[in-house]
């Protein structure tokens, strides 16, 4: 099957759609409107202890119209969707927005983007990111891979008891965006993973770990064997855990958990956050947050990567730009709604940021424990403790004592704390064990000095 044919709709088809609900948001008197048409199908599948768990073949599509009314500074807003194509349903889903629009408050920050923040076409037709790999992936296939990495799991010793389950999926999708002034692009994308948690035990304690692979390749996936290996190799390290004494000590992040430190600092540099005064990050624009060797770069042009991508929601253009340069905050996060309130321009970041790299400066993970000599090597973090108002940061934690560079025994039921302003500052190493999880490209990440709080 080609490529052009394995959705239900063709892009044409797409944007008729968009169009006839662009025409009937003028009919209805709305000084603006956009929508996103889209639809997406897939297959994913869960084996546990070898017997297939779940199945889902899943073939959706959806329209989302916004429309306003009023040019700002005062402009009324409404929102309404539809999954029925059809034009009756279009229109009414617009008289809907339409009517929900009429009633609410006037807003002075609502409205499209800036005309001219808009991808432009010519750019556009020059970025090919390469994003879309379709996966013709039918069920029992999938059960196969996932059988492989489960039964690679459970070789690797007796002791690995159980299964929490070892999944397949394989996803693709494609939309359509456009406004009201003359934006309407769209493109296909896909996105497939393969992911396994099991259960170590031994003398009736337990402890479970897991690993999963993403790519938008279906041949950009981990070996389904190597990556059931490596999430039963885990979980067994994780065997004979204790607790430790509270002290004060340096941490490592591992790689995976390091990339929830740099999600913290989005969500504090997020337009949201921002103008509602509630981050540790406001008016931090030009000022040192980080420590002088950090450098974060936002690159939404890469082929292939998971958050690629040459406009946001909004369709506004998305740019290659350094958010954070040797520790110095040079961005933040705004769609054109926060822009508006923080009397700023918009960073092409409605619906999130675009493949966050956090620049390495360190060793491999095995150079990054010799470095930290003795100290917490954390590669699971629990719960939610992080206050992006005030930057208070306390979660639960497993993990590894290290000694003399070596990783000593494993840790559990301990936890963390510190300030994440204080945390960024004492970063000393971003480590060259590079991984990519979702949209941001991390290595492990070495802090200076943290409360652990044990026994």
């Amino acid at each position: 099957m080609s490529k052009a044919n394995r959705f239900t709709y063709t892009p044409s088809q797409l944007r008729e759609f968009a169009q006839l609900v662009l025409d009937a948001a003028k009919r209805a008197g709305a000084s603006a409107c956009e929508c996103e048409v889209s639809e997406g199908r897939g297959l994913s599948v869960t084996v546990r202890k070898d017997e297939p768990e779940t199945i889902e073949h899943n073939l959706d599509k959806g329209i989302g119209i916004t429309v306003y009314f009023g040019d700002r500074p005062k402009a009324r807003r409404g929102h309404a969707s539809t999954s029925d194509f059809s034009t009756v349903a279009l229109t009414s889903a617009v008289e809907a927005a339409a009517a929900i629009a009429r009633k609410t408050a006037v807003d002075d920050c609502a409205g499209p983007p800036e005309p001219e923040e808009l991808a432009r076409a010519p750019d556009l037709a020059n970025l090919d990111l390469d994003l879309y790999h379709p996966w013709n992936l039918g069920t029992e296939e999938a059960i196969c891979i996932a059988r492989r990495a489960e039964r690679a799991a459970f070789a690797l010793s007796p002791k690995i008891k159980n299964s929490e389950g070892a999944s397949v999926s394989a996803q693709q999708g494609q939309f359509v965006f456009a406004n009201s002034l003359g934006f309407m692009h769209g493109f296909p994308r896909s996105r497939h993973s393969i992911s396994l948690s099991v259960i170590a035990e031994d003398r009736g304690l337990m402890q479970r770990d897991d690993w999963y692979s993403s790519s938008r390749l279906p041949g950009g996936l981990a070996d389904p064997e190597a990556l059931g290996r490596y999430a039963g190799r885990r979980a067994l390290a994780r065997l004979g855990a204790r607790k430790i004494a509270t002290r004060q000590s340096p941490v490592l992040f591992e790689a995976p958990v390091a990339a929830g430190l740099i999600g913290s600092f989005v969500s504090a540099a997020s337009g949201g956050s921002l103008y509602r005064k509630s981050s540790f990050l406001l008016d931090a624009l030009g000022k040192q947050v980080f420590s002088r060797g950090i450098t974060i770069e936002e690159r939404p042009h890469e082929p292939r990567a998971l958050a690629s991508a040459p406009f946001d929601e909004e369709g506004v253009a998305t740019h290659p730009r350094a958010v954070v340069e040797e520790g110095v905050l040079k961005g933040y996060f705004l769609a054109s709604y926060s822009a508006r309130k923080l009397g700023m321009r918009s960073t092409g970041s409605a619906g999130g940021n675009h493949n966050l790299a956090v620049a390495s400066n360190g060793p491999d993970l095995e150079g990054m424990l010799k470095r930290m000599g003795r100290g917490f090597l954390i590669t699971e973090m629990l719960g939610h403790g992080t206050n992006v108002l005030t930057g208070d940061y306390s979660r639960g934690a497993a993990g590894y004592w290290v000694e003399y560079g070596e990783i000593a025994f494993p840790v559990e039921e301990v936890t963390v704390a510190g300030n994440l302003k204080d945390m960024y500052r004492g970063i000393s190493a971003v480590g060259s064990d590079t991984l990519v999880r979702g949209a941001y490209r991390c290595g492990s990440i070495l802090v200076d000095n943290m409360t652990i709080a044990g026994n």
